[in-house]
């Protein structure tokens, strides 16, 4: 069995006055539950740059390769500039959990957020169970809430259970 690794780091200096207050904003504007989600875009996007600096003296070939896979994404890149100049905002916009606050599923991120968990989102007719799931572009117009289905409710039961004895008792005593 493969042994589990991390997918983040932690950042260098824990106690950074600006980068503690820039997290905040982060988390206040995305809805996140805590930094360890900002820890890992910013991974994702630093594994994303480090393919890009590898790919600058390779063929045109791989690197629109490269471009192409990332516009799938939703991220907009023509060049390894682009590439290079991709921030963890820009990777935390694709996220399912502000995909659905952007396209005003949900009216808030946290609401977005406790939609996906409870599974009510889906995704081209499949449940998914995670904030974090990054929607390509191509599924974003398939993203949809679960139909709820209507059921009687139990006191409209009765009354009709009720307006049927009264009337039974009736017909009998005629």
């Amino acid at each position: 069995m493969k042994r589990k690794h991390k997918l983040y780091s932690k950042p260098r200096r824990p106690f950074d006055k600006a980068r503690i207050e820039e997290e905040a904003k982060i988390i206040e504007e995305f809805g996140l539950k805590n930094k360890r989600e900002i820890c890992k875009a910013d991974a994702r996007i630093k594994e994303i740059r480090e393919k890009a600096k590898r790919l600058i003296p390779a063929s045109k070939e791989e690197q629109t390769k490269l471009f192409v896979k990332l516009k799938k994404i939703g991220f907009n890149v023509d060049s390894i500039g682009d590439v290079l100049s991709l921030d963890k905002q820009d990777y935390l916009k694709r996220r399912l959990q502000t995909v659905l606050v952007n396209k005003k599923i949900a009216k808030t991120s946290k609401s977005a957020r406790q939609l996906i968990t409870h599974r009510k989102v889906l995704i081209n007719g499949k449940a998914t169970d995670s904030p974090s799931y990054i929607v390509p572009i191509e599924l974003e117009n398939k993203i949809t809430l679960k139909s709820r289905k209507a059921k009687p409710k139990k006191t409209e039961n009765k009354i009709e259970e009720n307006v049927k004895i009264n009337e039974e008792k009736s017909n009998e005593e005629n």
